[in-house]
């Protein structure tokens, strides 16, 4: 029988993947065994037997399927370096700049959030003595509307936002008489929503978090203003607060309400719950559309240490009655979806 070593073409090979066990097989592959086709093999004479040519040809396969697999290899090391880079490469550097740069940017949003935070808190301190001075006096002569302590919570908004971000007005025009009470309903994009909204010296009840009464001074004060605390996860909690609201404002007492319930995440316009125009339904009250714009900018949602410059809108709507919850809820919407737009802000489809 003709031998794997008989064939001339493989003299010079330094290792045979055919050989017996007993032999010593060198696993390293020398370069130049891919150029090997297998049309330099010699044909094995005629009547041999056909496994010799049979394994030469499998001996082929392996070299090239071996080969195949190195490149392949190969690229994909290559791939992986370009991606990640190794710890000195200039596309670590690059992104070490990137992220040195954008920390250098937020450096000072962030001392300028601290800033607002602590004006925030100096004024609150000495205004909050003046309303629970006047607070007896609130109680006995304006229970219900506490139209003193809403004048004094407007001097704390203007003293804390006026040095940080503008605010401008349009439609003032459109608000009802300063006894007539009304369901204001706005949208919802910022932390910054609300101190913009006590710029506007009106006396209606916010709805908030229960947990914010607990907040030294801010809580305080805002239990002394009658705002309502509402848990959310609790239907009952949810059931009174829209009693409370119904008799606030057939007492003379306007409420204020962000139907979104919650704020934009994204800076769309998100669907409006139905509580606030079930009131005005049954009490037969107006309805005051607001548009907040720029609030999600200078302060984002999630980003509350954050303040960036920049200037809010406030647009005031003309006021719609109706005896119908729903069809209130959709035009307030619709009312406050076409200003969004107009401004060139998103706004979800409405459920």
């Amino acid at each position: 029988m003709v031998t794997f070593s008989s064939l001339r073409p493989f003299d010079p090979l330094p290792f045979s993947p055919l050989a017996s066990s007993s032999s010593s097989i060198n696993p390293r592959i020398p370069p130049t065994l891919p150029r090997i086709q297998l049309g330099f093999l010699r044909i094995p004479p005629k009547g041999s037997p056909n496994v010799r040519f049979d394994r030469i040809s499998e001996l082929h396969h392996r070299l090239s399927y071996t080969t195949h697999q190195r490149r392949r290899r190969g690229m994909l090391v290559r791939s992986e370096i370009a991606r990640t880079g190794p710890s000195s490469s200039p596309h670590e550097l690059s992104g070490v700049i990137f992220d040195a740069v954008t920390t250098e940017f937020q450096l000072v949003p962030r001392i300028r959030g601290v800033c607002f935070y602590t004006v925030s808190a100096v004024s609150a301190i000495f205004l909050f003595t003046m309303m629970l001075v006047a607070h007896p006096f609130v109680v006995l002569f304006d229970r219900y509307r506490r139209q003193a302590h809403h004048l004094i919570a407007k001097a704390w908004a203007v003293l804390t936002v006026a040095p940080f971000y503008g605010i401008r007005f349009k439609g003032l025009e459109n608000m009802p008489l300063a006894n007539a009470p009304a369901v204001y309903v706005s949208n919802h994009r910022s932390f910054l929503d609300t101190y913009t909204l006590l710029t506007l010296g009106k006396s209606f009840k916010f709805i908030s978090k229960a947990s914010i009464f607990v907040i030294p001074i801010i809580g305080w004060a805002m239990f002394l203003m009658g705002i309502i605390p509402l848990h959310r996860m609790d239907s009952r909690s949810q059931l009174d607060c829209l009693k409370r609201c119904i008799d606030l404002v057939k007492k003379g007492a306007s409420v204020f309400f962000f139907p979104e319930g919650t704020r934009s995440k994204d800076g769309k316009l998100g669907s409006f719950k139905k509580g606030a125009f079930s009131i005005a339904a049954k009490t037969g009250v107006l309805v005051v559309p607001i548009t907040l714009m720029g609030t999600g900018e200078i302060m984002p949602p999630g980003e509350e240490g954050l303040l960036n410059l920049g200037m809010v809108e406030v647009v005031i709507h003309k006021p719609i009655k109706g005896s119908n919850a729903e069809a209130l809820c959709r035009e307030a919407r619709n009312v406050i979806a076409s200003t969004l737009v107009h401004h060139g802000y998103g706004v979800h489809h409405s459920d």
